[in-house]
């Protein structure tokens, strides 16, 4: 049992393909080399790699818990002694979990939480933009521009393959390079736009 130094909010953000569940999996394998009593935690929408498993588009992954919301982690996470939380793909867990990561850190627990900070049409997304304010610690990373091959803030869908409204954030088409491309400011429209 290691004392407890006083707990952190650490927020890694950015857009799609720039990097963020890779920067959270580095840093769940460094406090397991430490010694500390690590929980991932991923959220129950993203299926794309399969359930339990946190994992990057580079195909680094590790086991995770899968929770359905805010309530769900706390649920899962609380009572265990834990040294820290990590949450990926914390955009898919809304507002609710500003709350609950306050709770986690004020129990103690450092908190991990990476995420999208910017919708598809460039948009802030909450909660991120709420948690980078709160955070002790934050990193904002870019991908590459699809286009260009610059720093790219941006992410873009380039279908709509889930048949909803394109430009409504709030109709999660979950995805990857099919459905999204990296975009630097120059390149970005916010708006769907023809596979290339």
């Amino acid at each position: 049992m290691h004392t407890r130094t006083q707990a952190r909010l650490q927020v890694v953000a950015g857009p799609m393909f720039a990097g963020k569940s890779e920067e959270l999996l580095r840093r769940v394998r460094r406090a397991r080399i430490a010694g500390l009593a690590v929980e991932v935690v991923g959220h129950a929408l993203d299926d794309r790699r399969g359930e339990g498993q946190v994992s990057s588009h580079s195909g680094l992954s590790i086991p995770s818990r899968t929770v359905s919301d805010a309530d769900a982690l706390l649920a899962a996470v609380r009572g265990r002694d834990l040294d820290l939380v990590a949450i990926d793909e914390a955009q898919f867990f809304g507002p609710p979990l500003v709350a609950a990561v306050n709770a986690l850190t004020g129990e103690g627990v450092t908190v991990v939480a990476s995420g999208l900070c910017v919708t598809f049409d460039g948009r802030p997304f909450e909660p991120l933009p709420a948690l980078m304010a709160l955070a002790e610690d934050v990193v904002k990373l870019t991908a590459v521009c699809a286009v260009c091959g610059e720093d790219a803030a941006f992410h873009q869908r380039v279908s709509a393959a889930d048949g909803g409204d394109p430009l409504t954030p709030t109709s999660a088409q979950i995805g990857g390079i099919e459905s999204y491309q990296a975009r630097c400011r120059r390149h970005f429209t916010g708006a769907v736009t023809a596979s290339a």
